[in-house]
């Protein structure tokens, strides 16, 4: 079954900006609209740029008053970005043509004369797709020059390693310069005064101890969601111009729930929390003091909620294991929900239900689990159950649409889904809680769907390309104990004995 997908819309200018695929084309299509209820016209087909489809839209920025696009393409899956410049109202490109570009975005000047990216030096011809690439530099590129007349903002020769992201604040007065380093999630953060011609770039945070994502500024503070003491993440404030950490500002402080993101929108701050492995978004005043909650569709995945801070309306994306993805704008004047965009599926999301149980395992850590099924199905543990259990490298696996699973469902089987220690469901202890010898904690989750009485197992475990060894090993050789057996080969020698289903998407699947 194919069906549409929709990207969550943005403003800039007064215009909206979304992506759309029909379920077909290899990749979505880039359209603008001047209201939510107005037709969309086709701004950039990323599918027409070669007669082979070996060229891809690898990101994009418009510019602050929706006139212009800067776009990247990356050719044949090379990381390496060729980035251009179209005029929206035209859909002409400029002759605006950028080289050597990788791991970057680009962001707009205020007065869109043109945007910040990051680039490397030109690599030898014989090594340029082999070997390793040091020393990024942000740039500054103004509309219709040439690449080599664009401006160098920020070099380090002492860190080959390290990685410049350059996003410029909603009321254009600072560019604030992300700092990455290789693949930890911890950054530092630098900034320039973009009122000043020649102010020097500022080291505001430059420790490298924790992960910091600028939000936005009043002025010359700065807000930051970071996980700073905080494994579960909150939202700090910090005066540039008094920047000791004695001076720092908590304003939303660290909840039971995983904050997975904060914008500043409609003058304050909307926050997207993991509560128990699905979402759950929060509004609070600037100051830090809650307002209210956001009623989403349902148990379910939402993301986007982006937005400028005098903007009233809001956009995000919602899906669960019920429903596939549909776009909702959400009024902050009124707190109301109307869908933007939403696909057409020959299905009744209303004929199935998902709930969400929670276990004890063996230490007596609670667990949460979902379990999706068709209504009306019988609670007697003979209903075949698929078990997917992922815990590994910080990753919450959160309720999503897929059509395989429906197909399951449909024909009597129950879905469930263990959220295993390892992700990312519950912080950076969640996390640490499911590593290396740790791993055999998941263990014990295999027999709940049956002693629940949904279902029997139509298989002990079923992991995913990235985790199968660990989860479903732990799974079998713990199954294998009653019997006098121990460790994964011995468990392995009763594959013919169970009825086992694999991840047909998997090249791993049956390989645990």
């Amino acid at each position: 079954m194919e069906f549409e997908r929709y990207s969550v819309p943005f403003k800039e200018g007064g215009r909206y900006f979304f992506t759309r695929n029909d379920g077909l084309q290899n990749q979505s299509v880039l359209y603008t609209l001047s209201t939510p209820d107005a037709p969309a016209s086709l701004l950039l087909d990323p599918n027409q740029l070669s007669q082979n489809g070996t060229l891809a839209l690898a990101g994009m920025a418009v510019s602050r008053d929706g006139n212009f696009l800067a776009y990247g393409i990356s050719a044949a899956g090379s990381d390496w970005e060729e980035w251009k410049v179209r005029d929206v109202r035209t859909g002409r490109d400029t002759e605006d043509y950028l080289k050597w570009v990788k791991s970057s975005g680009a962001s707009w000047l205020k007065d869109s004369s043109g945007f910040f990216y990051s680039r490397y030096d030109e690599p030898a011809e014989a090594t340029k797709m082999t070997a390793a690439n040091y020393f990024q530099k942000l740039y500054f590129h103004r509309l219709g020059a040439q690449q080599s007349a664009d401006r160098l903002v920020y070099r380090c020769d002492d860190h080959k390693d390290w990685g410049f992201g350059g996003d410029v604040t909603d009321d254009g007065h600072y560019l604030i310069i992300s700092v990455s380093q290789g693949t930890d999630r911890k950054n530092r953060v630098f900034y320039q005064d973009l009122r000043e011609p020649e102010a020097k770039v500022c080291e505001l945070l430059n420790d490298f101890d924790a992960q910091y994502q600028f939000i936005d500024n009043d002025g010359p503070v700065f807000w930051f969601r970071t996980d700073l003491n905080a494994p579960r993440g909150r939202v700090i404030a910090i005066d540039i111009t008094r920047p000791a950490r004695a001076n720092w500002r908590e304003i939303i402080p660290e909840s039971g729930e995983t904050l997975t993101g904060a914008n500043a929108v409609n003058h304050g701050f909307i926050c997207t929390y993991l509560k128990d492995a699905h979402s759950q978004v929060k509004l609070f005043s600037l100051s830090g003091t809650f307002e209210r909650e956001i009623e989403l569709p349902g148990i379910g995945t939402a993301s986007g909620f982006g937005g400028k801070r005098t903007d009233q309306e809001t956009f995000y994306g919602f899906s669960s294991y019920t429903a596939p993805g549909s776009i909702y704008r959400y009024d902050l004047t009124t707190h109301s929900n109307t869908v933007f965009r939403a696909p057409k599926v020959d299905f009744q999301p209303a004929d199935y239900e998902t709930r969400q149980i929670f276990y004890a395992s063996k230490d007596g850590t609670r667990v949460p689990m979902f379990i999706t099924h068709k209504k009306g199905i019988r609670r007697d543990g003979q209903n075949p159950t698929l078990l997917y259990g992922y815990g590994g490298f910080d990753i919450s696996i959160t309720p999503a649409f897929s059509v395989a699973n429906l197909v399951w469902m449909e024909m009597g089987g129950v879905y469930a889904v263990a959220n295993l220690r390892g992700g990312g469901e519950y912080g950076e202890e969640w996390h640490q809680a499911g590593m290396k010898f740790k791993k055999n904690k998941m263990s014990s989750t295999t027999s709940l769907p049956r002693e629940n009485g949904w279902g029997r197992m139509a298989t002990p475990a079923r992991g995913s390309w990235r985790l199968p060894g660990p989860a479903t090993g732990a799974c079998w050789s713990e199954r294998a104990k009653p019997s006098g057996r121990t460790g994964l080969v011995p468990a392995c020698r009763e594959w013919e004995s169970w009825t086992c289903y694999a991840s047909t998407s998997s090249p791993w699947a049956g390989r645990g």
